[in-house]
């Protein structure tokens, strides 16, 4: 059994970096340089992230999540670029996989057919602003 963070960390959070760099620099006009700051990364993984290198997932793109995953991706790089912390945005990333339903259904996909264990409470729910998530 895996537990729900392991696969935010392994399946969904690369993808979301990597869609997360693409759209700062192509939506808002950061540079890969920039990007890498804000992420803590390097500008060279920036780079594998924008080329499509690192962070894809067929898995998110043969989603019925897909398109609000985007949707959010989008929403939270017009957040960042007007100031938000990448951390917060990461976190509601976060919350927006478990919430929404995405998943469950990326677990589902990878093979198992138990339910995917219970999330503790996030340690950082203090810090991520509450919002609405649509369910899809």
């Amino acid at each position: 059994m895996k537990l729900p963070c392991e696969i935010i960390v392994s399946q969904l959070l690369p993808t979301a970096r990597g869609a997360l760099a693409k759209e700062l620099v192509k939506v808002h006009g950061y540079t890969q340089i920039e990007v890498a700051g804000k992420f803590g990364v390097t500008s060279a993984a920036v780079s594998q992230y924008i080329n499509g290198l690192r962070g894809g997932n067929p898995l998110i793109d043969g989603s019925s999540y897909r398109e609000q995953f985007y949707r959010e991706i989008s929403d939270s790089a017009d957040r960042i670029s007007a100031g938000e912390d990448i951390t917060v945005e990461l976190c509601c990333l976060c919350v927006f996989f478990k919430e929404s339903g995405m998943l469950q259904e990326i677990y589902s996909k990878k093979g198992s057919e138990k339910p995917i264990s219970q999330c503790m409470e996030c340690p950082r729910k203090n810090m991520v602003p509450p919002r609405s998530i649509p369910r899809a």
